[in-house]
């Protein structure tokens, strides 16, 4: 068993024993309970040394850090054991360490950045162990209420299958999506005393981490707040324009105060919670009241819900199982490299263009999902004026200063950015019949409407006059702009509508300003 294994297996127990309680803690210890809790700090003490000192090693490439370092890490585990069977030992306070480890860790991490992208991604057993072994320290003495907190049953059992086999790249794609706004988005869960896992669950579950997800419903955001319900809890329009429902952070903190509400008038469960969250809480409150106050699982509740509600509440709590439990069936998430960081641009840029320099060090997909999710209010294509700053990672700043500021790379994303395929398309006027006597079949032509002279000679079309399009069931602005040749910031303000996603409804009426077609 390796020691990262070993670490997660010793970490649940201290878990589960936090939480049970740990016989005799409340007890004032005795001299001598006293004198070994002292020698076990001191071991702590010493190992945290220790592998300070192999960290210094190993970023100065000698191999004897490695092995120190684990050594260093066996030796914490001992203690953290001895401290669990130690009468009056705290537990918590022996985790501490890692915590302090992980601060280690981060000021690690910014040098990484930086590094030629030639070489392989560098992991040294801090950033591969210890985040993980104090994320797990803290998910264990706080998110693994979560699994007291529902029923793990044959449904939810169903819905791990289904996330684990034909639904598993969109959990994984869940689960690198949250890893970048977790920093914005679990403060409110945290502040509302609900577990990180729920957040998760109900993440992948209605957006799969994208903020500009939409329904046909027309509910909107990570979270998928429908309009009305968003006013309640603070969501909608910002003034500019901006529907907050896509803001991560915003739709977070209506998520945890819109769960608590609901918690607090269906007896704090969370899977009726979870069934107003997508059945309507007003059907909830009533199937909650009308049966006495049984929980969702009772067929007589159960049953007064829709099929939509009655797969969504166990996909949800399986999505939050396996963010807790993932070792568990195999599950492996990537390691994402999310450290919060500004990125000013230096010249005018978007998202598309930073997609394509940035390359894909790192991300399987790139860093387009990450740069949007973290930038709301700003479309892929829209560009911005040097000195503008974005939401990004330090890895992000540094392949950036790296590729995108100048040389070959930054020059062919600016180009492929800039590209318009409607400038390939060469418009000489329209092609009349060839009059009696003249060689070919047809010739260009100057008849009535034909273009003028003097357009044919620049090569540019004839300005066209606005005129009205009825819009067709499953269009978008953009669509609609590139079938017509128009700019989609030009139609959205000649029609008044409001980023970012410029909804159109199903026939409604667009005035056509600016279009080549």
């Amino acid at each position: 068993m390796t020691p990262i294994i070993q670490r997660g297996c010793l970490l649940l127990v201290a878990g589960s024993l936090l939480l049970t309680g740990i016989p005799g803690q409340a007890q004032a210890a005795s001299r001598r309970d006293q004198a070994a809790i002292d020698a076990l700090n001191q071991r702590m003490q010493a190992a945290e040394a220790d592998y300070r000192e192999a960290a210094v090693l190993i970023g100065n490439a000698d191999p004897e850090g490695q092995k120190r370092s684990d050594t260093a890490l066996e030796d914490m585990e001992d203690v953290v054991t001895a401290c669990m069977k130690q009468r009056g030992c705290s537990v918590p306070t022996m985790l501490a360490a890692y915590k302090r480890l992980l601060k280690l860790n981060a000021d690690a991490e910014a040098e990484v950045a930086d590094e030629p992208e030639g070489d392989d991604d560098h992991v040294g057993p801090i950033a591969a162990s210890v985040p993980e072994a104090a994320r797990a320290a803290h998910l264990l003495q706080e998110d693994h209420r979560f699994d007291k907190m529902v029923q793990f049953n044959p449904a939810v059992q169903a819905g791990i299958r289904r996330w684990l086999t034909d639904m598993r790249g969109a959990l994984i794609s869940s689960h690198e999506n949250y890893q970048y706004m977790r920093y914005q988005m679990l403060p409110a869960y945290e502040r509302a005393d609900l577990p990180e896992a729920l957040l998760f669950g109900i993440m992948a579950k209605e957006s799969n981490g994208k903020v500009h997800a939409t329904s046909r419903a027309g509910a909107a955001g990570p979270m998928q707040f429908m309009y009305q319900t968003g006013l309640r809890f603070g969501l909608g329009d910002d003034g500019t324009g901006f529907d907050t429902r896509y803001d991560p952070r915003s739709a977070a903190q209506a998520s945890a105060s819109y769960l608590n509400e609901r918690m607090r008038e269906l007896n704090r469960s969370i899977e009726l919670a979870l069934a107003a969250y997508n059945g309507g809480e007003g059907r909830a409150l009533r199937v909650y009241r009308g049966s006495g106050g049984r929980n969702f699982w009772d067929a007589d509740v159960y049953n007064q819900f829709p099929p939509e509600t009655q797969d969504y509440v166990p996909m949800v709590i399986a999505a939050a199982w396996l963010y807790l439990h993932p070792r568990e069936y195999g599950l492996s998430f990537p390691k994402i490299d999310a450290k919060p960081a500004t990125l000013r641009l230096s010249q005018p840029s978007s998202i598309y263009q930073l997609t394509i320099c940035l390359g894909n060090r790192g991300e399987r997909e790139g860093y387009m999902r990450a740069l949007r999710n973290l930038n709301p209010r700003h479309q892929a294509e829209t560009w911005l004026p040097a000195g503008s700053s974005l939401n990004a990672t330090a890895k992000i700043v540094g392949l950036y200063n790296r590729w995108c500021v100048s040389g070959p790379r930054a020059e062919l994303a600016r180009t492929l950015a800039s590209s318009d395929a409607r400038s390939a398309i060469v418009r000489l006027g329209p092609l009349t019949p060839v009059t009696t006597g003249q060689a070919g079949g047809v010739v260009p032509g100057e008849a009535a409407g034909a273009t003028p002279a003097a357009a044919l000679a620049t090569g540019k079309p004839a300005a066209a006059k606005p005129r009205e399009y009825r819009v067709q069931k499953g269009e978008t602005l953009h669509s609609i702009a590139r079938r017509f040749g128009c700019s989609t910031n030009g139609l959205a303000r000649a029609n008044q509508l409001r980023g970012p996603r410029y909804t159109l409804r199903t026939g409604q009426r667009l005035e056509l300003v600016g279009c080549d077609k």
